[in-house]
């Protein structure tokens, strides 16, 4: 079974920085690979949104947040992180790491996180 484990959420003033990290973990396998890693956030009074993809063949962003974060993974260490600059108070949510994971014993299956809160404030 894979798990997925964020970190790094808080509080944070308004142009501030936080990066937020998800640790992807399977015990009971050898390894594992993150094909296809994202984050998702949902704000209050706002449906779930994706924020950041990324694949094999590069990154996608939403509008919102297009040059302000950056999305990366680490197969090596089975991590994936959301560097998020430039913070506004719209960005306010509970953001969640979703990733499609290969496992030798179950092949590639999407993964979520429980999520970590971000909360943007003076």
């Amino acid at each position: 079974q894979v798990r997925l484990v964020e970190s790094g959420g808080g509080l944070v003033q308004p142009g501030g920085s936080l990066t937020l990290s998800c640790a992807a973990s399977a015990p009971s396998e050898r390894g594992l690979i993150i094909n296809i890693a994202a984050w998702y956030r949902h704000g209050p009074g706002r449906e779930r949104e994706l924020v950041a993809r990324i694949t094999n063949l590069g990154t996608n962003y939403a509008d919102s947040v297009k040059g302000r974060f950056t999305i990366s993974r680490d197969n090596a260490e089975k991590m994936m992180y959301l560097q998020m600059n430039s913070l506004k108070p719209e960005d306010t949510a509970t953001y969640t790491c979703n990733a499609n994971i290969y496992t030798f014993r179950t092949g590639s299956q999407d993964y979520w996180g429980e999520g970590t809160l971000v909360t943007v404030s003076s």
